[in-house]
């Protein structure tokens, strides 16, 4: 494919153009090593795909003896690349996830946590700047993976939104940081964020959430939010953890990260998440598509999408995901996809 084939487009109210498809690396170092993950990414970025979106905590699963390694190989890829040609996107971890080995378990996402991860992210990545800088998740209490009800007995305590942008403005007037997004966040969360910026604060510029065919949370409220504010959505797990890739369809026990890795797929053992899967996978075959092509061409198309953020283990995978690009979904493709949403809404949230 011709790197000008895939679509460029504005990141939220920046001047920073980002593709269509963005590479994530969340397996660089546990299923792929240093070798692989490079080749992946010289195939993904000749295909037009330059922006690579990491995250300190990662690769996933989180353990201590792997913890920097995808930064660490994104790192020894981007030294062999001009800087201003590859967007950088990474996280910084926020509280109450159980990671003593980062920073030995911040109980709070405040200026001193923040700074020391960012130091940390620049060392490892081998750069003096981050293009995208994200809070991982709110450090505040919010229903995240695969909880889906808010629940006030649960408040804890945590560092405001406005320290945290205080402590992203401190870093984007050194330079270390050029642009400012936020992750599994909530409407009043990012409503939030942009209230302060009117402040002068930094303005959050992107929001990375889940989004997929089962799980289409996002348009029932960020999307006005993210529409009217000028955010844009970077859209993480389009193939909803393998699920809509049609493998569990045949065998649910089919080699994937969500029988490798189970204690990262809370979202996916919902009872209406197989029969969904089912109805989309037969849906994709009855018009000659791949299940894959099916659930990928519909993000990368979806106006609410800016940016959608593929993983990938393989070079088959990659390509197969580059492909699905080209895939223009009909009228009838769509109206039959809204159909199995309205019967199965939104099964792994």
């Amino acid at each position: 494919m011709n790197s000008k084939d895939i679509a460029r487009r504005q990141l939220g109210c920046s001047t920073l153009e980002v593709p269509a498809i963005g590479l994530g690396t969340m397996t660089f170092g546990q299923q792929v090593n240093e070798r692989s993950a490079h080749a992946l990414m010289d195939e993904a970025f000749e295909a037009g795909i330059d922006l690579l979106d990491a995250a300190e905590m990662y690769p996933v699963p989180a353990r201590a003896e792997t913890s920097g390694a995808t930064e660490r190989i994104v790192g020894s890829w981007l030294a062999k690349k001009p800087r201003d040609k590859v967007i950088v996107a990474t996280k910084v971890a926020g509280p109450a996830r159980g990671m003593p080995w980062i920073r030995g378990g911040p109980l709070a996402l405040d200026a001193a946590n923040i700074r020391e991860a960012v130091e940390g992210s620049l060392r490892r990545l081998g750069t003096d700047y981050i293009d995208l800088y994200q809070i991982h998740w709110p450090a505040r209490n919010v229903p995240m993976f695969g909880q889906y009800e808010y629940d006030p007995s649960a408040e804890r305590d945590a560092a405001s939104l406005r320290s945290q942008l205080e402590a992203m403005a401190k870093l984007i007037d050194e330079g270390k940081v050029r642009h400012v997004g936020v992750s599994n966040e909530t409407p009043w969360g990012l409503m939030s964020c942009l209230r302060l910026a009117d402040e002068g604060l930094p303005r959050v510029v992107s929001i990375q959430n889940a989004y997929h065919l089962m799980n289409r949370t996002f348009d029932m409220g960020l999307s006005e939010v993210c529409e009217r504010e000028q955010v844009s959505l970077l859209a993480y797990s389009p193939l909803g953890f393998g699920h809509l890739s049609g493998k569990y369809v045949a065998d649910a026990q089919a080699d994937g990260r969500i029988t490798a890795f189970p204690q990262f797929g809370q979202r996916y053992f919902k009872d209406n998440v197989a029969p969904a899967s089912r109805a989309y996978a037969e849906l994709a075959r009855a018009h000659g598509l791949t299940p894959a092509q099916l659930a990928l061409a519909f993000c990368y198309r979806r106006r609410t999408v800016a940016c959608t953020l593929i993983g990938v283990t393989s070079a088959t995978q990659l390509r197969e995901n580059i492909g699905a690009w080209t895939v223009v979904l009909t009228d009838d493709v769509i109206a039959a996809i809204d159909a199995i949403h309205l019967r199965y809404t939104n099964p792994a949230p």
